[in-house]
């Protein structure tokens, strides 16, 4: 079992990092293999990490007791031109979370998650967003978490937290 983490806040070093979270949730299956390259340079994931950190975005790391990241969840303000997976509308922020496999059902996504939502919470923000594929077991989390289906896409749910 891993041992204990902590959470700290991003920053813009961590924007590689954040490029292998995006690669990890992406791969989330079991025998899923998509290459970080393939998945990190394509349209429909970059722009989670492209020109990390923009003034709008703001997310946290976890880090193992030797402080190396094994989780992230970070948000982004997408425009409506270029929309992801859970795009609700402008002033919407869009979240995005990762756990390196190790790490998983230990409570690292949680506390990411927790930490992430009170952040948007206090900068004023109403509600966040987030997209999960179906048959994901994070789903569960984020039900737990007070998020709630929305939309359901091709394979995805787009899921929403009231956050006032």
């Amino acid at each position: 079992m891993p041992a204990s983490f902590r959470v700290r806040p991003a920053v813009q070093a961590d924007g590689a990092f954040l490029g292998d979270m995006v690669v990890d949730a992406a791969n989330w299956r079991a025998g899923d293999g998509r290459p970080k390259h393939q998945v990190v340079t394509g349209s429909e994931h970059s722009r989670y990490v492209a020109g990390w950190m923009r003034p709008s975005d703001a997310g946290f790391i976890a880090e193992d007791p030797h402080g190396a990241p094994v989780g992230a969840a970070w948000y982004r303000m997408l425009p409506r031109a270029e929309p992801g997976f859970g795009y609700l509308g402008t002033g919407v922020p869009e979240l995005i979370i990762g756990v390196r496999p190790l790490w998983r059902a230990h409570g690292v996504g949680r506390a990411l998650l927790q930490e992430l939502c009170d952040h948007a919470r206090a900068k004023g923000y109403g509600r966040i967003s987030l997209s999960v594929e179906r048959g994901n077991f994070a789903a569960t989390l984020y039900r737990s978490e007070g998020f709630a289906v929305v939309e359901a896409g091709h394979g995805r749910d787009t899921m929403v937290k009231r956050l006032r």
